[in-house]
């Protein structure tokens, strides 16, 4: 069973703590991208990715010292610092926690396509739904075409876990009865009513992934036993292949610093 996240805008650069790194499977295309990216003026990658001057410029210092040389790079899954990260929590998995993340976890990715967790990485901003000027680059949806799909296993069923910006890359080539693609909802304290609440989805994404992967959960059947920061399964809610989860309190404002900050 491959469970699917997707990046995050919030990277850095970490040590690879002398872990052995893996080449991204579609490397080439990766720097065939980031070569397009550099001849981008900030006034360009500004309308492109409608950032402030600011952020473009920081964008384009990120591009210029973008590279694949094994000195400069960190392991995917330690690179990205977004609410899935948060609830995914990789810094304290375990040796043997990596290893099956390895074989099971699949990051989506817009300038790597798709990611392995020790894959090699460096700090970059491109998302799967920018347009770019050049009419080969101008819809990352044709420029990946089959490729991420055709990374992944020809059977099994597939967690997934990316917003529909990324799934979009897999979800158009593989059966549709492979995938399981779970819903968390939080109930409204006025009215009562479930409802999703996108902060508290992403976290809960991420650690979903975690109990999957730390509990090595491998039937898509028991993946409804998920009880972690408050969730709990609610058939009464489920569609086929779509299990809900609600949470009547959601428990992981301390997993976000932005939610944490808001407290």
């Amino acid at each position: 069973m491959i469970v699917l996240i997707h990046t995050s805008k919030v990277m850095r650069a970490t040590p690879s703590n002398n872990r052995a790194l893996t080449t991204p499977m579609l490397r080439e295309s990766a720097e065939e991208l980031a070569d397009h990216l550099r001849t981008l003026s900030v006034e360009q990658l500004a309308t492109v990715m409608e950032i402030s001057p600011a952020l473009a410029t920081k964008t384009r210092a990120l591009l210029a010292d973008w590279g694949v040389e094994p000195d400069r790079q960190s392991p995917a899954i330690d690179s990205f610092a977004g609410d899935i990260y948060s609830g995914l929590r990789a810094c304290d998995f375990s040796e043997g926690d990596r290893a099956y993340a390895d074989q099971r976890l699949r990051i989506l990715s817009g300038l790597y396509g798709i990611l392995r967790p020790h894959d090699a990485v460096r700090p970059y901003r491109l998302e799967m739904g920018y347009r770019l000027p050049d009419r080969r680059y101008a819809d990352l949806y044709d420029f990946w075409g089959d490729r991420i799909a055709a990374c992944l296993p020809p059977q099994g069923a597939v967690v997934n876990l990316a917003a529909a910006e990324y799934h979009r890359t897999v979800t158009r080539f593989l059966a549709r009865e492979r995938f399981v693609t779970p819903r968390f909802l939080t109930v409204h304290p006025k009215t009562g009513e479930p409802r999703f609440v996108v902060v508290h989805a992403k976290i809960a994404r991420g650690a979903f992934a975690r109990w999957l992967l730390t509990n090595r959960v491998d039937e898509p059947e028991a993946i409804t036993e998920f009880a972690e920061i408050g969730y709990r399964h609610d058939p009464a809610l489920s569609r086929p292949r779509e299990p809900a989860f609600v949470c009547k309190e959601f428990e992981g404002k301390g997993l976000s610093v932005r939610l944490h900050e808001q407290r």
